[in-house]
C-alpha cells in the first residue's frame, strides 16, 4: 500500500488544491463555479479534488463541494500564514536582515495585516525627500504619529506646517533624542510642547529601531539591520489593516513612555 503524502504537501504542493480550499472558505460551491473560478477543466481538476477528499478536507454531495470540519480548521490557519508569506515575499532578503525585536510578539504574529508593502531604498541625496513626502501625506490627515530616535533636520518647519493644517501630532522620542533636542533645539521644543496640537512622550527604554510613522493613509517604518546599523531602507504600507496595526504599535510604546509637558 502506497504511503500517503504529508498533509503539508497536500496543502501547498498544488496551487489548484490550495485555491480550491481557500475558495470554499466562503461556503459550499457547485463544481461549475469552482471550474470557472480556477479557469480549468473538470478533467484537470478532479484528481486534485479526489486528493482533498481522501485527506478529509472537502466533501461533496451531488455536484456541490464544501469544506469538512478539518478543512475549515486548516483553512482558518492557512489564511494568516499565506498573508504573512505575501508580506515577506515582497523582499524576503530585506525582512530577513532586519532587527524585528522592537515589534512585540502579539503584533509580530499579526504581521500579515501589513499587506503588500513597498520597500523604499533612497540614495543619500534623497534621504530626507522620502520623509518630506510622508509629511505631505500627513498634511491631509487628522493626525500624525511617530516613534523615533532621530528627527528630520527641518522638523520645526514641518511640524508648523502640520499644525497650520490642524493636524494633531503625537511623537514618542527616545531619551537620547530628547536630551539632544533639549540641548540643541530648546526654543523650538519649548514652543511645540506648549502647542495644543502637539503631544510629546519620552521613551526611556531601549529603542532598537530608527523610526516609525503613520497617518490616516500610510505607515512607514525604518528597522535597523541585524548588526544594529542603519542603511536608510524603509517600508511603506498603505491599507486599513496596516493602519490599525500601526496604531496598536504606537499604543504599545505609548504605554511605556512618559508624557512630556515641560522641559
Amino acid at each position: 500500500m502506497a504511503m500517503k503524502k504529508a498533509l503539508l504537501d497536500v496543502l501547498f504542493a498544488s496551487e489548484k488544491r490550495k485555491k480550491v480550499l481557500l475558495f470554499l472558505k466562503s461556503g459550499h460551491k457547485e463544481m461549475e463555479v469552482i471550474l470557472e473560478y480556477l479557469n480549468t477543466t473538470r478533467q484537470a481538476l478532479l484528481p486534485q479534488i479526489r486528493t482533498l477528499e481522501e485527506y478529509h478536507l472537502i466533501l461533496h454531495y451531488d455536484d456541490i463541494y464544501d469544506l469538512t470540519n478539518i478543512g475549515k480548521l486548516i483553512v482558518d490557519e492557512m489564511i494568516p500564514l499565506l498573508s504573512t508569506v505575501e508580506v515577506l515575499d515582497v523582499d524576503v532578503d530585506y525582512w530577513g536582515t532586519r532587527k524585528l525585536d522592537f515589534i512585540p510578539p502579539h503584533l509580530l504574529k499579526r504581521l500579515d495585516e501589513l499587506g503588500i508593502c513597498k520597500k523604499i531604498n533612497p540614495t543619500i541625496q534623497e534621504m530626507y525627500e522620502i520623509h518630506d513626502d510622508f509629511y505631505e501625506i500627513s498634511k491631509k490627515s487628522t493626525s500624525h504619529f511617530a516613534i523615533t530616535a532621530a528627527f528630520h533636520p527641518h522638523f520645526p518647519r514641518l511640524f508648523q506646517e502640520l499644525i497650520s493644517n490642524n493636524v494633531h501630532i503625537y511623537v514618542i522620542m527616545s531619551s537620547e533624542l530628547f536630551d539632544k533636542l533639549r540641548t540643541d533645539n530648546y526654543t523650538d521644543l519649548a514652543e511645540l510642547i506648549n502647542n495644543k496640537f502637539v503631544h510629546f512622550f519620552v521613551h526611556h527604554e531601549k529603542m532598537d529601531f530608527l523610526s516609525f510613522m503613520h497617518n490616516d493613509y500610510c505607515l512607514m517604518m525604518s528597522p535597523l539591520r541585524e548588526d544594529g546599523e542603519f542603511d536608510n531602507k524603509h517600508i511603506r504600507c498603505c491599507n486599513p489593516d496596516a493602519l490599525k496595526w500601526g496604531n496598536d504599535l504606537f499604543e504599545y510604546y505609548q504605554n511605556s513612555s512618559v508624557p512630556l509637558t515641560m522641559i
